[in-house]
């Protein structure tokens, strides 16, 4: 975006104040205008850890798939039934929706994730043969926080560590309704991730009781978060956070050591409708987790236990 600084109104992340300064906030830089471009595309994405690519996909199918979205949603009782249900105004309360399983069977869904320009945007930059997840994360964030700064590896880091998060806005979110946050050159900074990064959410050790009992319950010892705290992470890594306000049509896509996190929504009541899809190389091993008609993902099924 063009918009200097200055016109960013105070943002919020994870209950937080963001420090408003033009040194810490800024705006995500635009890579649509090298769309076709894979060198400069690779050049930009070992440089900033992210592409954004404003307007790359097709608006109306976008806006067709969160028609989808949103009759399933009302259908399972989150939306206020006295709006138009395509508005995706949420119940009081609703807060934090997650159900993948809309996505499931869902043709508008599947269509515009995994045929089509998204697959050929990964063929084409990973220069082969491409796969994804067989899982996708469909997030409806209600008025309140929004996601705490993490990295995607201790999610699913089992297979290859070069597969891509691709994150989708279904609709356009403003800067109220809080988008997707980025750490600017987070993804340099392995003096300060490597003793988080690498772990597993799923992992238990085998010899400690009390882990023993959570993996069983299919719950984490470690929750896979970074901080509680967008700022004082900021201060710890450097850099900006990184944001704008997206439009049906648009996504961005990082890699797994890109810190990232979402500003807060805080508009009365409206749900900020998003997805993440992960795609990889075809020739590199996959995250069993994600993998099959109904895969196990972070349930009793995908933990792993190992002697600490």
């Amino acid at each position: 975006m063009s918009h200097p600084t200055d016109t960013l109104p105070q943002l919020y992340s994870y209950g937080h104040e963001l420090d408003m300064a033009e040194d810490k906030v800024g705006w995500l830089r635009e890579s649509n205008d090298a769309a076709d471009d894979m060198e400069e595309l690779h050049r930009r994405f070992e440089e900033d850890g992210y592409l954004y690519m404003p307007g790359y996909l097709d608006r109306d199918e976008v806006l067709a798939a969160r028609a989808s979205l949103t009759d399933r949603l009302a259908e399972a009782g989150v939306l206020d039934p006295a709006y138009p249900t395509i508005d995706g105004v949420c119940k009081p309360g609703s807060g934090y929706v997650f159900k993948p399983e809309i996505t499931a069977n869902n043709p508008a869904i599947q269509n515009l994730l995994y045929s089509g320009r998204l697959p050929e945007f990964y063929s084409k930059f990973l220069n082969e043969p491409i796969r994804h997840y067989d899982f996708t994360w469909l997030r409806a964030i209600g008025p309140g926080k929004g996601t705490n700064p993490h990295c995607d590896l201790p999610y699913m880091g089992r297979g290859t560590h070069s597969h891509m998060t691709c994150w989708v806005p279904y609709g356009d979110i403003s800067l109220t309704l809080g988008g997707l946050m980025i750490l600017e050159g987070s993804h340099k900074r392995m003096d300060l991730l490597k003793n988080y990064v690498y772990r597993d959410v799923d992992g238990f050790c085998e010899n400690k009781p009390k882990e023993v009992e959570t993996a069983k319950a299919g719950k984490w010892s470690f929750s896979g978060s970074l901080s509680h705290n967008p700022p004082v992470v900021r201060e710890k890594f450097g850099g900006r956070w990184l944001t704008t306000e997206f439009k049906a049509g648009d996504f961005i896509t990082f890699g797994m050591f890109l810190v990232h996190a979402s500003l807060d929504n805080r508009t009365e009541n409206r749900l900020r409708i998003s997805s993440d899809a992960r795609y990889q190389r075809a020739s590199e091993p996959i995250d069993e987790r994600w993998v099959g008609i109904n895969p196990p993902g972070h349930s009793t099924a995908g933990k792993r236990g190992r002697i600490c």
